[in-house]
């Protein structure tokens, strides 16, 4: 029931965004549960360092094939339908790796589950953008990253469990096997939630479901306006190609494209997949000792969650650019700091306090708000297929990131040079070059209405004096 004399109804919207969000959590939970499961997979399979970085980074190849075909199949089959989608895949791919008799067989689940956190990467963030009303939706996406991050502590936590007080012998075993399959009750939970939530209304407007869109619509906030919102989308499509028809790359188009795919590449180029998925053996450096690894890579998790909960209340108040901003400086800073402890042979609790820094930085800036930011920034007839894109470009730069990790930090030049420290140091300086994108080509697009965002972005890059803050009203 919507309370009386208020606008919008949060509860509600909350519900199904928390609901859609959940694909974050399979996402963040299905991504990082190879990151306590690969020592013990790599002596199982006894594989060379360039095959251990292939049992982590081939997840990708999947990833980023769903992202490039999540916005076609989201344009063409409805945003819930292909949500019930990736919970059926993910539920393939989790029994697939975790009953794996050989490497091969693990590879090919591990990649069909890559396929469904791309899809659900690209239509989860998209679906959540078209249904928040603007000034909630910072808040709304940030459930999103919410979700995947608690995935990430959820895992972390769960094989650490396993692992605790287990052999060796047992984890290469078998441990390895049930720390993959415990993320099967989660898939199956969003496999049966996501049949009660609507579809998005901005999809069914594109579909000519007019009189859906206008009852979830109403249903979000109330008969007047869900009316205009309605007439405000319905605008915005007119004269624009069906959303089944192929998007050209045209100069208005690639404006877009450049923002998306940068603010997606440099959410990578920070490290911060490789302290996910690697976070236990790269501590091994500094402790010595993988089960002490693996307990201080959940409290990395945690801190990350809890600036994700931080940035929550910050994004739209303060916006969203000067969050990326704040995060990339910062996170320079600390992995800088974490560098030099590294570099210098430091032992113990010093050595990762700068990296506990970054990930709660990050948590609180660019892991949330990239997604929201690339989740609103598109036009409506754009928007799944250039986040598809955008995503798609997120995941490869993750796989350059995750396959060359292992080997960088397995040479011996390296190693007896910077003690381990050498991807740090390029995780620093490229977040140094995030900066200059974010404060050269991105605007501000805190309260701004989706069907107004494309004449935000062109008036940024076309330098004209009119002010972007009328957009928001």
């Amino acid at each position: 029931m919507k309370a009386s004399g208020t606008k919008h109804n949060i509860r509600y919207v909350m519900a199904i965004c928390c609901v859609a969000a959940l694909g974050g959590l399979l996402f963040g939970y299905d991504s990082s549960v190879i990151s306590g499961a690969i020592e013990p997979l790599s002596r199982h399979y006894q594989l060379t360092p360039a095959e251990t970085g292939w049992a982590v980074a081939n997840v990708i190849i999947g990833c980023v094939v769903g992202c490039l075909v999540a916005g076609g199949l989201a344009d063409r089959f409805g945003r819930k339908t292909i949500l019930i989608l990736t919970a059926v895949l993910f539920i393939i791919s989790v029994l697939g790796t975790a009953l794996a008799q050989n490497f091969t067989m693990f590879v090919l689940f591990r990649i069909l589950g890559g396929v469904g956190i791309g899809i659900a990467s690209v239509v989860s963030p998209v679906y959540i953008a078209e249904v928040a009303p603007k000034d909630y939706r910072g808040r709304a996406m940030t459930m999103h990253m919410i979700c995947c991050v608690g995935g990430q502590v959820l895992v972390l936590l769960s094989n650490y469990l396993i692992a605790r007080d287990a052999s060796p012998a047992w984890l290469a075993d078998s441990g390895w096997r049930w720390m993959l399959g415990s993320a099967f009750l989660p898939c199956l939970l969003f496999f049966i939630f996501v049949g009660f939530i609507p579809e998005s209304p901005r999809w069914n407007m594109m579909a000519g479901r007019e009189p859906q869109a206008l009852q979830t619509l109403t249903r979000i906030s109330n008969a007047e306006h869900a009316a205009r919102v309605l007439g405000e989308i319905r605008q915005s499509l007119q004269g624009q190609p069906a959303p089944t028809e192929k998007l050209n790359v045209n100069r208005r188009n690639l404006i877009f494209l450049v923002l998306g795919i940068g603010l997606a590449v440099f959410n990578q180029l920070t490290g911060i997949n490789v302290i996910q998925y690697f976070g236990p053996s790269l501590l091994m450096n500094v402790t010595g000792d993988m089960q002490q690894a693996m307990f201080m890579t959940i409290w990395l998790a945690v801190l990350q969650f809890a600036g994700v909960l931080c940035g929550m209340l910050l994004i739209d108040k303060i916006g969203r650019k000067l969050l990326l901003l704040v995060g990339s400086l910062g996170s320079a800073v600390c992995l800088l700091l974490t560098f030099a402890t590294f570099y210098y042979d430091v032992k113990g609790f010093a050595s990762v306090i700068g990296l506990f820094g970054f990930m709660f930085l990050f948590g609180a800036t660019w892991a949330q708000v990239v997604w929201t930011v690339i989740g609103e920034i598109f036009p409506n007839r754009l928007r799944a297929a250039g986040m598809g894109v955008s995503i798609g470009a997120m995941w490869a730069a993750n796989f350059l990131v995750s396959q060359s990790f292992p080997m960088m930090n397995m040479n011996p030049y390296l190693r007896e040079t910077f003690h381990g420290g050498f991807p740090l140091l390029l995780f620093a300086a490229c977040s140094l070059l995030s900066w200059w994108f974010v404060k050269a080509l991105l605007p501000e697009t805190k309260g701004v209405a989706l069907e107004k965002m494309e004449q935000l972005v062109l008036e940024r890059f076309e330098k004209t004096p009119k002010a972007a803050k009328t957009l928001a009203r």
